[in-house]
């Protein structure tokens, strides 16, 4: 065990934040925590590192683990270069070497009993060097620095000169160099692309220490976690898998939950209609069984109610007109600033109800190329129309369409002035704003609640092509969730940016890979884009002579006959596990243990860890056949 919360309470004056946080985290296990925007996440997370103190229970971890969190590293010095301020992390590997290369120099004047002293002081450095994986430190800090996508140009360029983006990725590339045994991540995919991200899972699926993740990058966490920690009403729930495997759980968890709470009351009525009708008669007899039965009902342990989940919000996204079919055109469109060309050659075309994904490389060019469309950058060769009927309705992530200088409510009213109060009330409480909520001033909004005004002034405009920049950056898990079967049930056209690979799988019919020379079409959604992309790298490799020679090298004699051994054992494992899951579910249909809450509570979580044990399995499986 490396980490215990236990009952963990935490308040602000008289705000509680988190009332009951308990969970383990082993050794090696890779975690998320998630919860809407404000539930408590990095109230937790400073309690975890020490820099808060929990109110009421237990935080026990051993004394002599590193923890390592994101924030507690974002001081970097300006001075330095991106690789000069990743490389300090080895600053005590720099000394040895130093000092190495030193002795060196001079056993090459010594002799006799000088030389073997030396010699002994060189043997004992070299193996504290080899120890610590001296070898490897600069090419591990080169590693990073790239996976982070910093390009060779920008290694040495100063912190004072970075984005804050930029400053954040120095600061996570410093966190990882340092190796902690306990790793934090608060957003640890914000500032990165697509790529980057991909790197950075990677490292993290191999990373042998435990590692906390805070994100709304489902994707990312479906593919490292194997454990959620939901802090929902102030307490915590903890599901064995990854989030999708929680995502459908949680939903059946609480109807499970409803049902044996409503069953358990329909069941107490009927016992008190039963003692009042045994009362009634007014016999000694019937008066006995009555009391006995109500000393069965007051020892009834009770169900609790389930806590009503957080407010939601509510999109319906209608075009008020319908658009021609021809909706948008981008012919060899080209951009470029002070001589430098961003991108040239972009060429595509969307029809009426196509939703499409423009992805690619920070810098590459998305959000200009979305000006373009909207008429608001000039483009240099080509030409780019819209069709006709087309009425654009445009979101952008810095919300420069929101004026700080009002309040919420006049920001709709403005907009659109031939609604009524109450109407505008109404579109406002359909994105979570009610009460004296409407008041608050755009200036004072946190990006989650910038993020809902703005999707509220789309909503009102009718649009029948959307064009949405990073639409789910700041947005909580729920909130994403209702807006992608949103934007799949929106009979318009789509075009938008995004880096949220789970969002762009639920949304996306096609995939536009943006780059320097041009426009790359997928169609298909982000998981279809990978294949194709993976499935042209095997194809490229296997042109290679040294690489063919090596994969019938790989694919003969005893390397078959052992990948087709893993396979069985896979196999028979598979089937032992479908058992045991069809064993847990017909356990869980028994209606004695549908009324015995903790039974079926224990069943269920059963159920749950056999289930991720069994989707593991069938990875695996799918592995080893593909080779």
């Amino acid at each position: 065990m490396l980490l215990s919360c236990k009952n963990v309470q935490k308040s602000y004056g008289i705000e509680n934040v988190l009332t009951d946080v308990t969970f383990l985290l082993e050794e090696g296990e890779k975690s998320a925590l998630i919860g809407v925007n404000g539930a408590g996440k990095t109230t937790l997370l400073r309690m975890l590192t020490g820099e808060a103190a929990p109110d009421g229970g237990t935080i026990i971890r051993p004394k002599q683990i590193v923890t390592g969190y994101l924030p507690q590293l974002a001081e970097l010095d300006s001075r330095n270069g991106v690789y000069k301020e990743l490389i300090q992390v080895f600053s005590k590997l720099m000394d040895m070497e130093r000092e190495m290369r030193d002795l060196e120099h001079r056993m090459s004047f010594l002799s006799g009993a000088g030389l073997k002293h030396a010699m002994a002081e060189y043997d004992k450095l070299t193996l504290r060097f080899e120890d610590g994986r001296g070898y490897e430190y600069e090419s591990r800090t080169r590693g990073v620095i790239k996976g982070l996508g910093f390009t060779e140009a920008e290694w040495g360029q100063p912190i004072w000169q970075l984005s804050g983006g930029q400053k954040t990725r120095v600061a996570l590339g410093k966190l990882l160099l340092t190796e902690p045994d306990l790793l934090l991540l608060d957003e640890p995919t914000n500032h990165l692309d697509i790529e980057s991200i991909g790197w950075l899972e990677d490292y993290l699926r191999g990373y042998k220490a435990a590692v906390i993740i805070v994100s709304h990058d489902r994707y990312f966490l479906d593919r490292i976690v194997t454990k959620v920690i939901e802090i929902e009403n102030k307490k915590s729930k903890v599901y064995a898998g990854n989030y999708t495997f929680y995502a459908r759980y949680k939903t059946e968890d609480r109807e499970a939950a409803i049902k044996r709470y409503l069953d358990q009351r329909k069941e107490i009525r009927r016992q008190e209609a039963v003692i009042a009708r045994l009362k009634s008669f007014n016999r000694e007899k019937s008066i006995k069984q009555a009391e006995s039965k109500e000393k069965r009902l007051g020892k009834l342990e009770r169900v609790e109610r389930p806590e009503s989940l957080p407010d939601k919000m509510r999109i319906i996204l209608t075009p008020r007109v319908q658009s021609g079919n021809d909706v948008l055109d981008v012919t060899e469109a080209s951009k470029s600033f002070f001589g430098r060309p961003l991108f040239e050659h972009v060429t595509f075309s969307l029809k009426r109800g196509d939703k499409a994904a423009l992805i690619g490389p920070n810098g590459v060019g998305k959000t200009t190329l979305f000006r373009m469309i909207m008429g608001e950058t000039a483009y240099e060769t080509g030409y780019i129309s819209r069709g006709v009927n087309v009425r654009l309705g445009y979101y952008d992530q810095e919300h420069e369409s929101l004026n700080n200088d009002k309040i919420i409510f006049d920001e709709i009213s403005d907009a659109y002035p031939s609604l009524s109060s109450t109407a505008v009330r109404n579109v406002l409480a359909a994105f979570v704003f009610t009460g004296d909520d409407v008041f608050k001033p755009i200036s004072a909004l946190s990006g989650g609640e910038k993020s809902r005004v703005a999707l509220a002034k789309i909503m009102l405009g009718g649009a029948n092509m959307l064009i949405l920049d990073e639409p789910t950056n700041h947005l909580d898990m729920v909130s994403k969730e209702i807006l992608e079967e949103t934007l799949r049930e929106y009979t318009g056209t789509l075009l938008y940016i995004s880096h949220d690979r789970y969002f762009i799988n639920n949304t996306a019919t096609r995939v536009i890979e943006l780059s320097k020379s041009g426009a790359d079409i997928y169609e298909g959604n982000y998981d279809f884009y990978l294949e194709k992309k993976r499935s042209a790298q095997r194809e490229e490799a296997d042109v290679s002579p040294n690489r063919g020679v090596w994969a019938k090298k790989k694919d003969s004699g005893a390397g078959v006959r052992k990948r087709q051994n893993a396979i069985n054992k896979t196999e028979l494992e598979i089937e032992k596990t479908e058992k045991t899951l069809a064993e847990l579910e017909e356990k869980l249909s028994m209606d004695e243990v549908g009324r015995d809450a903790e039974l079926s509570g224990r069943y269920f979580n059963e159920r749950a860890a056999v289930e991720s044990r069994l989707l593991r399995l069938y990875e695996e499986w799918d592995k080893l056949s593909d080779g």
